[in-house]
């Protein structure tokens, strides 16, 4: 495999990590951009489920603890592969050579509480959800993981930020091989 300037391997197929707060369009946007590019979706929720990759039941936030390490082992050769979408609430645990582009999804505060509020979340899981978002937590949280040229943060606020967000992605999926 030849190297790019980055000093990544050259995939045939660019890998895309699409983070960004619950409830702002994530595996929305990862599901039509996945359809619209014949990339793989992988949403880690759902294989950590499938898989048994967590470490129990977090009663505090109703959710999985995830085992980083088992979800790193049962994507390695995927990632390696390329032509993959990840998509997760967090980046920080994920090796930076696997992906060429990372994306943190955002929504307007009062869109996302709305949001969350109707899927059920409430009480310490709402308001750290919502914090999170505040304080721009998974954007700084991907600037520090990756390399700045490849975070970018799209807003995502309506159907039509989310068709315009896989517009943009495709046409950048379409060209990533000429851009290496």
């Amino acid at each position: 495999m030849a190297m790019n300037g980055g000093g990544r391997k050259k995939r045939e197929r660019p890998n895309i990590l699409i983070t960004g707060t619950p409830g702002t369009g994530k595996t929305t946007t990862c599901l039509a951009l996945a359809e619209a590019t014949n990339l793989k979706h992988i949403n880690i929720g759902d294989l950590v489920r499938e898989k048994n990759l967590h470490d129990g039941w977090d009663d505090q936030f109703e959710c999985y603890l995830i085992n980083e390490d088992l979800v790193c082992d049962e994507l390695e050769d995927l990632m390696e592969e390329g032509g993959n979408i990840v998509d997760y609430h967090g980046c920080d645990f994920f090796p930076e050579r696997w992906f060429d582009y990372v994306v943190v999804i955002q929504t307007e505060n009062s869109l996302l509480y709305d949001r969350l509020s109707k899927r059920g979340y409430t009480g310490q899981k709402l308001s750290n959800n919502m914090e999170c978002e505040i304080f721009q937590v998974l954007l700084e949280e991907a600037k520090e993981s990756y390399p700045e040229d490849i975070v970018v943060a799209l807003r995502s606020d309506c159907i039509e930020d989310i068709d315009r967000n896989v517009s943009t992605l495709t046409d950048w999926v379409r060209s990533w091989g000429s851009l290496s």
